[in-house]
C-alpha cells in the first residue's frame, strides 16, 4: 500500500507539472483547462483552485451515477490543483515567448502527462474525477467511450471559451495528440489499463467493518 501511495503522488505531481507546461506554452489550453481558466476569470480564484472545485463537483456526480470512488480519485481531485498552484504561484516553470519554445513546452507537457497517467492509474487506487465521469456516462448511456469523452471535452471547451478561456492552435493540437501520446507511453512501459485491479474506498470500509465485527465479540468476552 505504501508503494501504491508513493506511485500515486508521484503521478499526481508529474500530472501537475505536465499541465503547467502546456499552460505556459502559451499556445492555447487543453479543453478542461480552458474551462478552468474561464472559472478563474469568473470568480477570481487560482487555476489550481478551479481544478479542485470542478473535481469535487465531478466526484459527487460520479458517486450519484454509481461510479466507485477510490482514494486516488480524491487525491487526484485535491493534489493536482495544489501542485499546480505551487508551481505557478512560485513561477517554477517559465512562460514561452515564441512559437518554437511554446511547441517544445507543449509536447514535453503532454509527454509528462502521459508518464503521470501511467504512474497514477497504475497505483490502482481509482480513476480521476474526469475519467470517472467518462466511465459513468459510458455505462449509463451505452455510447462509445470516444463519443462520451469527446462530448465531455467539447462541452468543457465551449463553456470555458464563453467564460473567457484561452483557445489557440495548442488547443487543437492537444485535443488530437494527447490521446496518442498517452497510448504511446503506455505501450512504451508495456502498461495495460485493463489489468489494473483498483482498490476503492468502499473496499476499505467493508474491510474495516468486517474486522471490527470479528474482533468485537472477543473484546466483550475479555
Amino acid at each position: 500500500m505504501v508503494k501504491r501511495i508513493i506511485r500515486l503522488f508521484l503521478g499526481l505531481f508529474l500530472f501537475a507539472v505536465g499541465i503547467v507546461l502546456t499552460i505556459n506554452a502559451n499556445l492555447g489550453l487543453a479543453p478542461w483547462d480552458v474551462f478552468h481558466q474561464g472559472i478563474v476569470y469568473l470568480t477570481g480564484i487560482t487555476m489550481g483552485q478551479a481544478s479542485i472545485g470542478v473535481g469535487i463537483i465531478l466526484v459527487i456526480i460520479n458517486a450519484a451515477l454509481g461510479e466507485r470512488v477510490g482514494w486516488g480519485s480524491l487525491g487526484n481531485m485535491l493534489f493536482i490543483g495544489l501542485f499546480m498552484d505551487l508551481i505557478m504561484l512560485n513561477y517554477l516553470i517559465p512562460i514561452a515567448t515564441d512559437l518554437i519554445s511554446g511547441l517544445i513546452m507543449m509536447f514535453l507537457g503532454m509527454f509528462i502527462v502521459g508518464v503521470a497517467s501511467y504512474f497514477y492509474i497504475g497505483a490502482g487506487l481509482g480513476s480521476g474525477p474526469r475519467d470517472g465521469l467518462m466511465i459513468a456516462l459510458t455505462k449509463k448511456t451505452n455510447r462509445s467511450v470516444r463519443f462520451i469523452r469527446n462530448s465531455i471535452e467539447i462541452s468543457a471547451l465551449i463553456v470555458g471559451y464563453l467564460l473567457g478561456g484561452f483557445i489557440g492552435i495548442g488547443t487543437l493540437i492537444m485535443s488530437v495528440a494527447l490521446g496518442y501520446i498517452i497510448q504511446f507511453i503506455f505501450k512504451l512501459f508495456r502498461f495495460n489499463v485493463k489489468q489494473v485491479q483498483h482498490r476503492f474506498i468502499d473496499d476499505d470500509v467493508r474491510f474495516l467493518r468486517e474486522k471490527f465485527l470479528k474482533t468485537k465479540p472477543s473484546n466483550e468476552t475479555v
